[in-house]
């Protein structure tokens, strides 16, 4: 699809938890500060494995946002979404206890996960080897399924419109939000619950990252691990949580004076059609992608302010999306301010698109370009403005968010400051 219908479509809330705090305010401050996530990992041992850190969350209570029974039953993954998810909610101010059936369905839930249950099919995989196929918890394939954070969300709140998960590895969020954008622009709902949420840091999960040499291996410095476009960078650094972005059709959000932080503009969608691991060493997919969501939105890319960059810290990666920056934008490039949050967060993998879309949303708000912290030494073929080491202040009219994925997946959406 690259032209719109009538239909405008806008953001109303936001939520999530992620290794820079447990809600939106906690997250953009840390940003503002230039904090790092990073550190030892301390959920499990990590003595067998060869990256020993991780971006993990710290201070989660799942009991402050759902029952006990109901955590018992769900991974962690669905945990983070369901907390993002509240806080989205809380903060769109849609009054979910006085909600008409026929409210109730042109409201849809969209929201994905890279991997799922990680953690769960690990642990039943052990129950089931050491005691047996009856032993397997009846919750086994629910808590596992990377669909189940969208159907829990739905049951919670009664939500009965389109309720699915897109799975596209990092490019998870963005697929979700697109699809949810979709819907709306096309009449089929009034409001989508939007994102991704993912809970990779087991020791199993940085096994399989470490047998990809995916992984930072930086454990004399876990918390400038995260280095995008510094010359010594060596891999990326996992990290956890969710993101969650309420989307919502304009005339319903002004019909009920929601607060409008941005409006959806445009999105591109790609494949790079080249290796499963590898991007594509030209950017030939994150330019189609960008170039794509550019003539949807029928806007000028001089008009483009600001690039939250998919920016993994990985030697390839870095080079590739650059490379692509300069192919679309061409002089313009240079012009532009960049900055890769993951630089903080870590990757988040499904979730990734959605945090990075919430602090694209967030400079939008506050005029302020998000930093690339831990740059130390310059790379020649990364020469663009990425914003190193602090905040700018910059007046952001429109931004652009990159999420590529494991399987050449390459995803782009603009957000623009919302004016009527």
């Amino acid at each position: 699809m690259t032209e719109k219908s009538n239909k405008r479509v806008v953001v109303t809330g936001l939520g999530t938890v992620n290794p820079l705090g447990l809600s939106v305010d906690e997250f953009w401050n840390s940003m503002m500060e230039g904090k790092s996530g990073c550190d030892f990992i301390k959920s499990f041992d990590n003595s067998r494995v060869k990256t020993k850190f991780a971006c993990e969350l710290k201070g989660f209570d799942s009991g402050n946002f759902m029952d006990k029974k109901s955590a018992r039953r769900l991974d962690a993954y669905a945990q983070y979404a369901m907390a993002a998810t509240v806080e989205a909610i809380n903060d769109s101010e849609i009054k979910t206890d006085s909600l008409s059936d026929y409210e109730k369905s042109r409201i849809g839930v969209i929201y994905g996960s890279g991997i799922g249950g990680m953690q769960t099919f690990y642990n039943q995989s052990i129950v089931n080897h050491d005691q047996g196929p009856d032993k397997v918890s009846p919750f086994f394939i629910p808590m596992l399924i990377p669909d189940i954070a969208a159907g829990f969300i739905s049951i919670h709140y009664g939500f009965q419109g389109p309720n699915y998960c897109i799975v596209s590895a990092c490019a998870t969020a963005n697929n979700n939000m697109i699809d949810g954008y979709l819907m709306i622009n096309n009449g089929l709902a009034d409001i989508i619950v939007s994102g991704g949420s993912e809970a990779p840091i087991t020791e199993i999960g940085i096994a399989g990252f470490n047998s990809s040499k995916a992984l930072s291996t930086r454990n004399d410095s876990p918390k400038t691990a995260s280095r995008p476009f510094d010359i010594t960078r060596d891999g990326f650094v996992m990290g956890e949580g969710g993101g969650t972005v309420i989307l919502e059709e304009l005339e319903h959000a002004l019909s009920r004076g929601a607060k409008i932080y941005a409006e959806v503009i445009g999105f591109g969608l790609s494949a790079d059609a080249h290796h499963i691991t590898a991007p594509h060493p030209e950017g030939t997919g994150a330019i189609l992608a960008m170039e794509m969501a550019i003539k949807m939105a029928g806007i000028n890319k001089d008009e483009i302010d600001y690039i939250n960059m998919h920016g993994t810290s990985t030697p390839l990666g870095d080079i590739a999306e650059t490379k692509a920056i300069k192919k679309v934008f061409g002089e313009q490039a240079y012009k532009l301010n960049l900055s890769s949050t993951k630089s903080m967060t870590g990757h988040l993998l499904g979730a990734a698109g959605a945090v990075e879309a919430i602090a694209s949303i967030l400079a939008i708000k506050n005029d302020i370009v998000p930093p690339t912290i831990n740059f130390e030494f310059p790379d020649p073929e990364c020469d663009l403005n990425y914003t190193f080491l602090k905040p700018q202040e910059r007046e952001i009219n429109i931004a652009l968010s990159n999420a590529f994925g494991f399987g050449g997946h390459n995803t782009s959406v603009l957000f623009k400051k919302f004016a009527e």
